[in-house]
């Protein structure tokens, strides 16, 4: 019932530069740029530390641990520092990004950042594609970085002008939407599933029950679900969806054209359309969010454990508190796991703001309370 949609050839993706604009991939001068780039990503990923996984506090007597695992704490601040660093590998290892070549993305912000910091790193002009509602925090994050900013009024459209773009430069279109399922190392290679499960092992349930993990391009669902499967464990995997996004449409209905009419809130997850890398094979359950409950669940985390985080956080923090609930009523004990997507002060006036809420609608008071009454009784009332 539930497919997905085949990715394009690499060769004849749309915006790949033409041949006519090519260097010779045989010149000892590109070899010797080639080998230095891919050796700087490297020593990045070298340089870093794993991510924290935290303990998010919950009654000890339930017998139920909630963790979440904190991505905001990479070079450039968010889950995507991973998925840009596989990227530019990729890109760089197949040939397609060059020297003195402008790297394109289409992205809502946080895979942009990341990605301007891998493109200084390996001295190659950057040009993000976005909608112009992105958070001004982000932009400022890329142009730090060296990157340049190309805004969009209708967030659909990002896929094509990126194309365009890279097509005019002769530059190479990095379509995470594609290729981040492919790029990833998912049977290991310290990747964010590999990395989870080793620092649960000491953990009181080491094999976690639930693994929840938003989508935006798809590409982290599908590396925990594969390894899971790789490892043979019990473990499920849980993909919870913001409003005006049609990934559950598409995979309840399992039509791989679904689409939305405009764009999500909830920066970072969310699309208008069925990605190629959302593996709606190898998820297990989803969870249509309402955006009032995302921002009511990383409230609810700061006053739990004073961390600022972003409104896909909240997203899956509220589908894991669900899922918690459910295991407390069925008496089943073991952990769930969520992800920390980004920081909290990269949207200060949005989800932090009362008045960003009340210009967009949204109430989030009956779901703040929601959470409130299950953290202080065990009953979910939403």
């Amino acid at each position: 019932m539930h497919t997905d949609r085949a990715g394009g050839s690499e060769p004849s993706r749309a915006g790949a530069a033409p041949d006519t604009l090519d260097v010779d991939r045989s010149d000892p001068e590109y070899r010797a740029w080639l080998k230095e780039a891919v050796r700087r990503v490297k020593a990045d990923a070298n340089r870093s530390a794993d991510t924290h996984l935290l303990h998010f506090p919950l009654p000890d007597s339930w017998e139920i641990d909630l963790y979440l695992k904190d991505e905001s704490t990479h070079p450039t601040g968010s889950l995507k520092h991973r998925l840009a660093r596989s990227l530019f590998l990729y890109g760089l290892c197949n040939g397609w990004i060059r020297p003195g070549r402008p790297v394109i993305e289409a992205s809502s912000g946080s895979t942009a950042v990341s990605e301007a910091y891998f493109a200084a790193l390996v001295g190659v002009p950057f040009i993000a594609v976005m909608p112009r509602t992105t958070s001004p925090e982000k932009t400022r994050l890329i142009e730090f970085h060296g990157g340049r900013c190309h805004s969009v009024d209708d967030p659909r459209t990002v896929y094509e002008v990126s194309a365009r773009l890279a097509a005019e430069t002769g530059g190479h279109y990095m379509d995470q939407f594609t290729y981040a399922e492919r790029a990833t190392d998912w049977r290991g290679n310290n990747n964010i599933a590999q990395s989870i499960y080793q620092q649960l092992e000491r953990e009181r349930y080491p094999e976690p029950a639930w693994i929840v993990a938003t989508a935006g391009t798809g590409g982290t669902s599908a590396t925990i679900a594969r390894y899971v499967r790789y490892m043979q464990y019990d473990t499920r995997v849980c993909v919870p969806d913001p409003e005006n996004s049609c990934f559950f449409d598409g995979w309840v209905s399992g039509d791989p054209g679904a689409v939305s009419d405009c764009g999500s809130r909830i920066e970072g997850i969310g699309r208008p359309r069925m990605e190629p890398s959302f593996l709606a094979c190898a998820v297990d359950r989803m969870m249509k969010v309402p955006d009032a409950a995302s921002i009511a669940a990383v409230r609810a985390l700061e006053q739990a454990m004073g961390r600022r985080a972003g409104g896909s956080t909240g997203t899956g923090l509220w589908s894991a508190l669900r899922i918690v609930a459910e295991m407390l009523s069925e008496g089943r004990t073991g952990s769930v796991v969520t992800l920390m997507c980004d920081p909290g002060d990269r949207y200060l006036d949005k989800y932090y703001s009362d008045a960003w809420l009340a210009d967009q609608g949204l109430d989030i008071r009956p779901h703040a309370a929601a959470i409130s009454t299950f953290l202080t009784t065990g009953g979910w009332a939403a």
